[in-house]
């Protein structure tokens, strides 16, 4: 409250309550913690696809497959499949579980075609099925950082290139995460692993900064699974 009355002394603001709804995100707090989705925005997408019966997928994207650029025919009217990865790609601010996916999906957006169409209705039929999935962020979470880092190899058909996953945790809390084709092509899996975790070690070193900044500094180790 006092830093809200010093803000209105320095800017013209209104004051609009606690934050419950902004840009198609949904903020529930309690006095436990603060759960975000994007549910509303995400219906918005299913209906933009036109995706109205009951099917569902148990996952977000088929086990072991693989797309290249030569896969099935070109669409006709590219306009929706752009649409519908970039909604994904912001549902992915709540979704940490598509991030892979869209980040596969997103490849295919000059030329994409039948196969990579059907791949973003799998994606879509995923998120109808879980539709109330998002992030939770306990009021009583240690400030613990840990790091989740793994990577493919060669795992893309087209270049050979090798993708990298991480994640950050504070506490039980997820605060960041990230899939990424790596830059280069490795020659061996030991190579894709030791690239994937100097972009880990990357981020837990900005992530550290600033924890420090706010005044949660990493008294021990930092966990790397």
């Amino acid at each position: 409250m006092i830093l809200m009355v010093s803000l209105q002394h320095t800017f013209e603001m209104k004051d609009l309550g606690s934050l419950s709804y902004f840009l198609g995100l949904e903020v529930i707090s309690t006095v436990d913690g603060i759960y975000l989705s994007q549910a509303k925005y995400a219906l918005d997408l299913l209906a933009q696809a036109r995706i109205t019966d009951s099917h569902t997928e148990s996952t977000s994207l088929e086990p072991n497959v693989r797309f290249t650029p030569m896969d099935g025919i070109v669409l006709d009217n590219h306009t929706l499949y752009r649409q519908l990865v970039g909604g994904l790609v912001y549902l992915t601010v709540t979704r940490p579980d598509i991030g892979y996916p869209v980040h596969v999906l997103s490849q295919f957006l000059l030329t994409p075609r039948t196969t990579h169409y059907a791949a973003v209705l799998h994606v879509l039929c995923y998120i109808k099925g879980t539709l109330f999935h998002g992030l939770y962020f306990s009021a009583c979470s240690s400030l613990s950082l840990q790091a989740y880092s793994d990577a493919d190899w060669a795992g893309d058909p087209t270049d050979r290139r090798s993708t990298t996953g991480y994640c950050l945790f504070l506490g039980d809390s997820l605060i960041f995460w990230r899939a990424k084709k790596q830059t280069f092509t490795a020659r061996s899996s030991t190579d894709v692993e030791y690239r994937a975790l100097a972009d880990t070690t990357a981020e837990v070193v900005s992530i550290c900064w600033f924890l420090a900044d706010l005044g949660a500094s990493q008294s021990s180790p930092i966990d790397f699974l």
